[in-house]
């Protein structure tokens, strides 16, 4: 008998398994099994770790979309809106975080909560539980993919970056100078952005070196997983700081600067050397270890005047002017009798106490000044009190600064160069730039530019699809 009336079709039918995504974060496709005797969704994740401040919890996580490529593995963050204990269908029962996402089924995309879990034994990625099912849902248990299936072939692009959203970041800043400028404004622009920046001491960390599980440790406690780490390193714990950066890279966390830049840079001779190789021109410069090679050192760089600089000379301090042969001498006869390594340079006339710092970040010189040393100082150094202001550079200082940069292979770089007759001249490339006097002279929000680096750094990296055996 009919009542006239037309029963409704359900408006979203899914089977046991389905297709999903997680666009807000950065997991384009999955699959998930559609359970309906599970209360609360789950996802399988590992590295969950919360973070931030205790009125705003987040959590860190990743995930392996792919089952069994652990080779891709996505990085996510998101806000903690709960705590719960979970019992899971054999019995087990585990207290999880709790974030909410939003979930993309077919054309349908609707916020659902979502409990973090690492369980290797899970097959599917994701648990759909009832809670997060509408009314007008309808499952089908004997039924698979009712909904549009999507594919892993975008892990296997670029695409995988393009897809990533914004996220909270966990960001060490190694310093041993918390209040500084430079660090100040790395971690006032860091959590203006919304991420989590902390500042570590260099000589505080200490690490395990264990093949299976190299950790970092400082003040009685493993280090978290961070997402990046910015180096600064002083000079007075180069050797120190760059192992501990080592670790930070064995570990898999992006560091601004590498290790080996740090190192190279640090020491001059080795710095020369790279620029030298990489064809790099700079200001003629000359080693010796042997004091009865002292005239034949001095003749190399076309005599008097010259340069004398301490290896590991920093903000202008261990550079000497000797204006003629005779204090040249002088100036290294000392030097050696400090047992101290030097190395001595061509000095440049026409420069007149000038120099040009460049500010590279990434594969972009962002920032350009001019240096002008104090009267009668022949160093340009602010720290010596030099003054700067904005300046103009043309097409070869540009590339010449880039260049420099990436024979380093440093992500963060200060470039000096002079202006000599024969064209730029590169003199030295700091790995631990200051950033007060370069921003107040551009007036340019330099943080936020190697911010905008890192973020872009951080974001997931394609894999390879796994080759097919014969």
């Amino acid at each position: 008998m009919s009542t006239g009336t037309a029963l409704a079709e359900p408006l979203f039918r899914l089977g046991w398994e389905e297709w999903v995504a997680l666009p807000g974060l950065g997991l384009p496709a999955m699959k998930a099994k559609v359970d309906t005797g599970a209360r609360t969704s789950a996802l399988h994740a590992f590295d969950i770790e919360p973070f931030g401040p205790a009125s705003r919890p987040r959590v860190r996580f990743a995930v392996h979309p792919i089952p069994g490529r652990e080779d891709l593995s996505i990085p996510c963050s998101a806000e903690i809106i709960d705590r719960r204990e979970v019992t899971s269908s054999n019995g087990e029962s585990e207290w999880r975080y709790v974030i909410r996402s939003e979930i993309e089924i077919g054309e349908r995309r609707w916020p659902i909560e979502l409990t973090l879990t690492h369980r290797g034994g899970m097959a599917y990625r994701m648990l759909l539980g009832r809670q997060a099912l509408g009314e007008d849902v309808v499952v089908s248990p004997g039924e698979s993919f009712c909904q549009p299936r999507l594919s892993y072939d975008v892990y296997h692009t670029d695409e995988v970056r393009q897809v990533a959203p914004a996220r909270v970041l966990r960001i060490a800043v190694l310093s041993r100078e918390p209040h500084t400028y430079s660090t100040t404004r790395l971690v006032a622009e860091g959590e203006a952005r919304g991420h989590v920046v902390e500042v570590i001491d260099t000589a505080r960390c200490y690490m395990a070196l264990d093949a299976l599980a190299p950790d970092v440790h400082y003040d009685g406690a493993r280090l978290p997983r961070f997402d990046a780490v910015i180096p600064r390193i002083g000079a007075s714990v180069t050797s120190y700081g760059t192992a501990v950066i080592r670790q930070f890279e064995t570990i898999g966390t992006y560091c601004v600067n590498g290790s080996d830049g740090i190192t190279a840079s640090r020491d001059k001779l080795h710095a020369h050397q790279i620029l030298a190789r990489h064809r790099i021109g700079m200001p003629t410069t000359a080693f010796a270890a042997s004091p009865k090679d002292t005239n034949n050192l001095i003749s190399l760089v076309g005599g008097a005047p010259l340069i004398v600089k301490l290896l590991e000379s920093t903000q202008g301090k261990g550079v000497v002017l000797a204006e003629t042969k005779k204090a040249a001498e002088s100036v290294i006869s000392a030097f050696r009798g400090l047992k101290a390594s030097f190395l001595v340079q061509h000095f440049i006339k026409e420069a007149a106490g000038e120099d040009i710092r460049c500010l590279v970040v990434g594969s972009k010189v962002v920032a350009a000044m001019k240096r002008t040393g104090a009267e009668g100082d022949f160093r340009s150094n602010l720290h010596q009190g030099g003054q700067a202001v904005a300046v103009r550079i043309t097409r070869d200082e540009r590339e010449m600064a880039i260049r420099a940069a990436r024979a380093f292979r440093l992500n963060l770089a200060g470039v000096d160069l002079l202006r000599s007759s024969e064209g730029p001249k590169v003199l030295e490339v700091n790995s631990s730039p200051g950033l007060e006097g370069i921003e107040k002279a551009t007036g340019k929000n330099i943080v936020g530019l190697l911010y905008d680096e890192i973020e872009k750094r951080v974001r997931p990296v394609p894999v390879p699809k796994a080759r097919r055996r014969k």
